[in-house]
């Protein structure tokens, strides 16, 4: 029963934190408008195959469905008018992987990029972001953002296998000068 009351505990913490990091309608227009935010990943979705379900099926806490909890890591992906970087993780097969496993996953700054922005009716925001720039491979990266802040995040590259990540758009911290 111990065992139980702390699982939802902390269910219910994650859900609270989730709620307070979501951004209000207002604040969405302007960060997106001033081309100054920061996605925040608190899952990722790889692409099913029948590798990757395998290898997630062994991880801890696994419940089978192919997403992975980022709640609580500092995976994010900043947009700035002049820059974008990204500090994801990546989950799938890679058809060029890296000699060195420090420089897995989706780690990037590129100055050199296109960005596109579209909006619906409903005020959903659609943005279609490709680099230009990388050495080693370049991405494409589709935000799909809704009027309350919350986002779906899909990076391609051509060496590596399409991923999904949910989370939340925030306000870029700003340096002190």
């Amino acid at each position: 029963m111990k065992h139980l009351k702390l699982v939802l505990s902390m269910a219910l913490m994650a859900i609270t934190m989730q709620l307070a990091a979501q951004t209000n309608k207002v604040t969405t227009i302007k960060i997106i408008g001033e081309k100054d935010y920061t996605f925040v990943a608190n899952s990722a979705i790889p692409m099913s195959n029948m590798d990757v379900s395998q290898i997630l099926s062994r991880m801890p806490g696994s419940q089978g469905g192919g997403m992975i909890n980022l709640t609580g890591s500092q995976y994010d992906f900043k947009v700035t008018r002049d820059s974008v970087v990204a500090y994801l993780p990546y989950y799938g097969r890679s058809f060029s992987p890296p000699l060195n496993p420090n420089e897995g996953g989706i780690k990037f700054t590129s100055k050199d990029f296109s960005y596109n922005e579209t909006k619906n009716k409903k005020g959903n925001y659609t943005i279609q972001i490709n680099t230009k720039d990388l050495k080693r491979e370049n991405f494409r990266l589709s935000l799909s953002v809704t009027p309350n802040g919350y986002a779906t995040l899909v990076a391609s590259g051509y060496n590596k296998q399409p991923i999904t990540f949910n989370g939340y758009l925030s306000e870029s911290k700003k340096k002190d000068q």
